[in-house]
């Protein structure tokens, strides 16, 4: 069963646990989607499952319903009366090259926008998308996509899955584990669990979100849902309005501004106190803000980390700028019969989804883990990793009908309160001894709603 397969990839100890799938539906794809929003769901909830053991619960089943954990996997929010902006720029997307392939520009921040431009030589005030394919149709993808990366802009080659898998990044993210879990020192400080109960198990755990767009911010999302306090830093500059209705729920967000000396030192005392830090920074990144990996653990030792990238923690594209669906694209998921053909993405950004929940797993282990031994812990995971992942999977999603549209029957009856109005979510696609594992306290916020509350 291509679930079990999965499962036994992400973490073998909680694959004994036995999750009970339900439901139909599947994604259509010529990969198993749906499998894997089952697996990924299903693996983060055994993770919880054994937490709620060790606070002294009881060891209940866990059941994961196949068509909402296919359906989180897309959108879960829906709107009432209002409606979340475009998630794509007007410029981001695929164009055709001069050597026949194509190439993704990702410029749904402005940073990466310009640096796309700079390297076709376009005015950033004038280029429209007419004009952005006449500049791509006449370079080479591979030249073009070297020459945004130059930029600090983000761009991906379509690749077949056989050139990734002979390019020395796909056979760097090949030797990688799925998780990678480094240990620290055992320290002698205690976590600061204060309210933890085997029904809200994460209840008075700290947990620093310094995530972006979109498995880190899933991860954390589902921590929330725990009972955890999760507490989302951006700078002031940083928005992705397509996305924040659908992660930031159960969340408190703030703004600092990590390169003045006011705002470094409010970063440093939240870590200092924090019992889980998330984020999603490239390998090095988190150095300019003072906050190296000396200086975390010097600041808070016994700080629990879980972080993830998007081309691997080994290999030349270790510190590359990446998403979903530039990952998508050089890996091979992208490709049909050949690199010319027309770019053919999943239905839904999965391996955003699947990272975010395998995150997830990763932090509840560890912080488990945490409670008995007292030491420290970073788990780590990637993008093309998960891509990876996917693409050995055996077929399946021999689930039932092809999922379409979210209906009436998915939703969670009440009324979530948000920034934007008010919105329904799908129902909790997991449950434990037939109760909803997961439960949120606040609504969907926008950036920045919280900056008053930049503390624990």
């Amino acid at each position: 069963m291509t679930t079990s397969w999965f499962r036994e990839r992400i973490d073998p100890l909680t694959a004994e646990i036995e999750v009970v799938e339900q439901g139909t539906g599947s994604w259509a794809s010529t990969f198993p989607v749906s499998d894997l929003a089952v697996a990924t769901i299903g693996a983060a909830g055994a993770a919880a499952r054994r937490l709620v053991e060790v606070l002294g619960g009881a060891s209940e089943t866990v059941v994961v319903d196949r068509r909402l954990a296919s359906l989180w996997f897309g959108w879960s929010i829906v709107p009432d009366g209002w409606t979340i902006p475009a998630p794509w720029d007007v410029l981001a997307g695929d164009y055709a090259t001069a050597d026949g392939r194509w190439i993704k520009l990702h410029t749904n921040a402005p940073r990466h926008r310009h640096a796309a431009l700079r390297a076709l030589g376009l005015d950033p005030g004038r280029a429209d998308r007419d004009a952005v394919a006449a500049a791509v149709r006449v370079q080479r993808a591979i030249d073009l996509e070297t020459a945004v990366v130059d930029e600090g802009g983000c761009a991906a080659a379509l690749r077949t899955r056989a050139e990734w898998a002979r390019h020395p990044q796909g056979a760097a993210v090949a030797a990688e584990p799925v998780v990678d879990v480094l240990h620290g020192a055992s320290v002698d400080r205690g976590p600061a669990v204060l309210r933890a109960t085997p029904d809200r198990p994460l209840a008075g755990v700290r947990v620093l979100d310094l995530t972006r767009v979109l498995a880190g911010p899933i991860a954390t999302r589902f921590l929330a849902g725990l009972g955890a306090d999760v507490l989302r830093v951006d700078p002031l500059d940083w928005d992705e309005p397509g996305v924040v209705p659908e992660v930031t729920l159960g969340k408190r967000c703030v703004r600092i501004d990590g390169q003045s000396a006011a705002g470094s030192d409010r970063l440093r005392e939240l870590v200092a106190c924090a019992d889980l830090l998330v984020h999603g920074y490239r390998p090095g990144a988190l150095d300019a803000l003072g906050l190296d990996e000396a200086s975390r653990a010097t600041l808070r030792p016994g700080l629990v980390e879980v972080t993830l990238d998007a081309w691997g923690w080994t290999g030349p594209w270790a510190r590359r700028r990446g998403f979903d669906s530039l990952v998508q694209m050089a890996t091979g998921i992208a490709a049909l019969s050949s690199a010319a053909e027309r770019p053919s993405p999943l239905p839904v950004q999965a391996l955003d989804h699947a990272a975010g929940y395998v995150l997830a797993g990763a932090a509840i282990r560890a912080w488990t883990a945490r409670l008995s031994s007292a030491g420290s812990s970073t788990s780590r995971t990637s993008l093309a990793r998960v891509a990876r992942l996917l693409v050995d999977a055996p077929s399946g999603d021999g689930g039932g009908d092809v999922l379409d549209t979210t209906g009436e029957h998915d939703l969670d009856p009440s009324i979530e309160s948000t920034t934007w109005g008010p919105a329904r979510r799908v129902r909790v696609p997991l449950t434990l001894g037939g109760r909803p594992l997961l439960r949120w306290e606040r609504g969907a916020s926008a950036l920045g709603t919280h900056s008053g509350e930049a503390h624990w």
